[in-house]
């Protein structure tokens, strides 16, 4: 059986003392109360940059200014598979908000292994991390 791979745009959202901003996944969603960092799917009309963009909009109420590619990964879980396209935004209009209700955090990159993430996010955790601390 072939899982349905769904494509993800994803922000690592930086604040200017290089803290990354997180969200809390909603009890009733796929890894349901977890932290994540913000974003969402891919719809067919649009590319990642678009994606990305609108969805921090929708989520957050910021509109990014500029954004730079940071990894892709490919996820497997038993019940769906992921490809998450994951982005720096560090320039962006706004303060952030959790328009969806979802409560947010910012988070130093030492304090992200603090926080409960989807096992997708390991891997932009390692990169973010390698990316601020060294």
């Amino acid at each position: 059986m072939s899982l349905k791979r769904v494509h993800v745009a994803v922000g690592v959202i930086l604040n200017k003392d290089n803290q990354v901003l997180l969200a809390l996944r909603p009890e009733h969603a796929h890894q349901g109360g977890r932290w994540e960092f913000p974003g969402g799917k891919v719809e067919p009309d649009e590319n990642v940059q678009q994606a990305l963009y609108r969805e921090l909009r929708e989520e957050l109420g910021i509109t990014p200014l500029k954004s730079r590619s940071l990894i892709e990964i490919q996820h497997d879980y038993a019940d769906k598979s992921v490809l998450l396209d994951v982005w720096w935004v560090d320039v962006f209009d706004g303060k952030p908000i959790g328009c969806e209700g979802q409560p947010l955090r910012w988070a130093t990159a030492k304090e992200l292994d603090d926080y409960q993430f989807p096992e997708a996010n390991q891997a932009i955790i390692e990169s973010v991390q390698q990316a601020l601390l060294g």
